[in-house]
């Protein structure tokens, strides 16, 4: 399931942007709510179920208990349990990592020649609903002698519960994604700077090259929390791991389309937060449906109640060994979209880059220049559209839509639209 941390887990840049935009006052609009500093989808009440309340009707917070208590609670996990409270928030993470030493993700770049170059990750980075790992160094071997890089979830062969794992010991490899590098082409580039050009390659790998040398300069892997243990865990070297099959959630009113769907959507870098909204109450018809894919509109162009800020400059952030940077215009996105009955029916974590648009396709004529953002994978896209304001130094997102495959809701719910 998809798993987000609790109120608070975020840092102070996450609770200034939403102070921001609430002091802007937009709060109104259909089912919109900006997150100051706080995970969405209703964590909070299940947090609820798992702590419980006292007698005196005071909640009690499991994040609340002393280190001391909480690692000791923690000592009698496995390592899929402990990766799976790491993915809470960063306090859990970080006590369950003085449980498990070594569990993470490692990329393995692999020759031509058959040759394979493991390592391990520099930086981590725990998100909202998204992990993000990144790897650099300066003995990087040379690109014009790879094929492909792996990405794994390493987890200790050897656990015991009582005792740190032995960092050198045998691990285990669970295959995520495979990618070719030699899709490190113009069709994937999202942006540069004057050092750098990122590479995007699905699902959710940003490859940084050095401009001079067309060399590696970094990795970065975003991974969504959903499904995320089952895939760093339960998978081998060569094969990932496989969801079970799913079962048709039968849908008894199909003529009514899709109804109550729940988005939750974060637009980051570096820990710090442009975008983070929840929208409720998403609703769409199968008058909407147009070339295989069915319509969901979040935010529309005639509504300039639903409008709403990015909080801040947008850019994604790099760095190396001797140098760092930020690529303008380019941020990680996180979806996480939830269906009717709760369950997450789309989710991912990806780099996307805002381009110059020339202008809203049909919404009213906006007073600044205008940008867009797109993502498309297997399950759908996502188009989003966006306005600057000179005058406030911000970008303003005028139109939201999410564009849902009809093949994967006839296959979720078995219906024949």
């Amino acid at each position: 399931m998809a798993r987000f941390p609790p109120p608070g887990a975020d840092g102070s840049a996450r609770g200034r942007a939403g102070k921001a935009a609430g002091g802007a006052g937009f709060r109104s609009g259909r089912g919109v709510r900006l997150v100051a500093g706080c995970a969405a989808l209703s964590h909070c009440g299940r947090l609820d179920e798992l702590c419980g309340k006292s007698c005196t009707g005071r909640t009690v917070s499991l994040d609340g208990l002393p280190s001391e208590i909480l690692l000791k609670i923690l000592s009698y996990l496995d390592a899929v349990a402990l990766l799976c409270a790491g993915c809470v928030n960063r306090r859990f993470y970080h006590l369950a990592n003085d449980k498990i030493s070594g569990l993470g993700w490692v990329i393995i770049l692999k020759e031509n020649s058959g040759k394979e170059h493991i390592l391990e990750h520099v930086d981590l980075s725990i998100n909202d609903s998204s992990v993000t790992a990144v790897w650099y160094g300066k003995d990087w071997p040379r690109l014009v002698t790879l094929s492909t890089l792996d990405l794994c979830g390493v987890t200790p062969v050897f656990m015991n519960r009582s005792q740190t794992p032995i960092k050198n010991g045998p691990r285990w490899h669970s295959l995520i994604a495979k990618y070719n590098l030699s899709h490190l082409t113009e069709s994937t580039m999202l942006g540069c700077d004057r050092l750098i050009r990122i590479f995007c390659l699905h699902p959710g790998l940003v490859v940084g090259l050095w401009k001079r040398e067309e060399e590696l300069a970094f990795v970065m892997a975003n991974l969504h929390f959903h499904h995320l243990v089952e895939r760093s865990t339960l998978g081998s070297a060569a094969i990932p791991y496989e969801l079970p099959p799913h079962t048709p959630l039968l849908d008894d009113s199909p003529e009514r389309g899709l109804s109550d769907y729940q988005l939750h959507v974060d637009m980051h870098s570096g820990g710090v937060f442009c975008l983070c909204g929840t929208f409720r109450n998403l609703s769409t018809s199968k008058g909407y449906i147009e070339n295989e894919y069915m319509k969901l509109s979040v935010i529309s162009f005639k509504n300039s109640t639903e409008h709403l800020p990015l909080i801040g400059k947008v850019g994604l952030s790099w760095k190396t060994n001797t140098f760092d940077g930020c690529i303008k215009s380019c941020s990680i996105m996180d979806l996480t979209l939830l269906e009717e009955y709760g369950k997450p029916f789309w989710c991912f974590s990806s780099p996307v880059c805002m381009r110059p648009s020339p202008g809203p396709s049909d919404g009213p004529t906006f007073l600044g220049e205008t940008y867009r953002v797109d993502y498309a994978d297997a399950e759908g896209r996502v188009h989003l559209e966006l306005v600057w304001i000179e005058e406030t130094g911000e970008y303003f997102i005028v139109s939201l839509a999410l564009y849902l495959r009809v093949a994967k809701i006839n296959h979720w719910f078995g219906t024949k639209y």
